[in-house]
């Protein structure tokens, strides 16, 4: 039986991840389709879609019982994300460089959703109240986003085009490019329906999975998800951070870490919260709590130092070796 339950969580967290690819492909051509701009699918479909998984996995979680898989699974999936990601792409790329749009922007926000995850949790559990706080700061946050970068753009123009001519070429320029809008074909919509689909499917089956093998091999069920599951569910991310990384193409390597460790933070707990009260096992919160402060420290510091070095890439990693042996009490 142990053989069966490990195929069918490696097979699930494949469905799992490769719905999550079909549902970002099919949704961001329907938003385009529909006039959204392609920064607003870009913050909105593909941001979020990434963390897709993870959040449709907490879900099921949550409506079989198992409630302390969600914090677990996002805790550990921000952890992996910066010292698992973010330590790879660092060796890969030898130095990553990390841009002014970063810090003014994305550093003090991730900052805020840690600490503010960090001060919810620290009596283990999270209500109602505080999930819908998350999800509030959350909006906030991407609004804040949207405007800054609306902001961002209009001074860049009033810098780059100093005439009125030129700001009204632009304008018009910009206005036929947004016009340009991809045709949707019926193929769009089946491929939304089997990502959601292969979603519910792969997200169900996981958690069945991580239940049955927690069983048979003793292990508390917060154990694998803090782990296997996060580790798992970050593979799209450290896929493209890694490509990224060897592009020397530093600000796609490491901006999608921000956008999905808030996401994480405030909404892959936060959604579930609501539905029904989350508890916090004693593993996550003594190891997997303070490794998430430790690590979401370090990579503000290197943030503002604006480099993460092949050095600090080593030590991101062997952090993230440190934490997986103390989950599992390994020494």
């Amino acid at each position: 039986m142990l053989i069966f339950w490990i195929i069918v969580f490696i097979v699930s967290l494949t469905v799992l991840v490769k719905g999550a690819d079909l549902l970002i492909a099919s949704a961001e051509k329907i938003g385009l389709a529909v006039g959204l701009s392609p920064f607003i699918v870009g913050v909105t479909i593909v941001g979020l879609g990434t963390s897709f998984p993870e959040l449709i996995s907490s879900f099921v979680a949550v409506f079989k019982g198992v409630t302390d898989v969600v914090a677990s699974t996002a805790i550990g999936s921000n952890i992996a994300n910066i010292l698992l990601i973010g330590g790879i792409s660092a060796v890969i790329g030898k130095r990553l460089t990390v841009t002014k749009s970063l810090i003014d922007l994305d550093l003090p926000l991730l900052a805020i959703g840690t600490v503010l995850l960090l001060g919810i949790v620290w009596d283990k559990q999270i209500t109602f109240g505080e999930s819908l706080l998350m999800v509030v700061t959350y909006g906030v946050y991407l609004l804040y986003t949207v405007l800054h970068k609306d902001t961002e753009e209009t001074e860049e123009i009033f810098e780059v085009l100093p005439s009125r001519e030129e700001k009204r070429k632009h304008i018009s320029a910009h206005k036929k490019e947004f016009a340009v809008r991809p045709k949707l074909a019926t193929k769009d919509f089946v491929m939304l329906i089997v990502a959601i689909i292969a979603l519910s499917f792969g997200a169900k089956y996981l958690i069945d999975a991580l239940i049955n093998l927690s069983a048979i091999l003793n292990v508390a069920t917060s154990v694998i998800a803090i782990t296997a599951v996060a580790m798992g569910t970050s593979l799209p991310e450290l896929v493209v951070s890694a490509k990224a990384a060897r592009e020397r193409k530093s600000e796609v390597a490491l901006g999608n870490i921000f956008g999905s460790n808030v996401f994480n933070s405030l909404i892959v707990i936060g959604l579930p919260g609501l539905f029904s009260r989350l508890a916090l096992d004693s593993q996550t919160f003594a190891v997997g709590v303070p490794t998430m402060a430790f690590a979401t420290l370090l990579f503000v510091i290197s943030g503002i130092s604006r480099r993460i070095h092949i050095w600090e890439g080593a030590f991101y990693l062997s952090v993230y070796i440190l934490f997986i042996a103390k989950v599992f009490n390994w020494f």
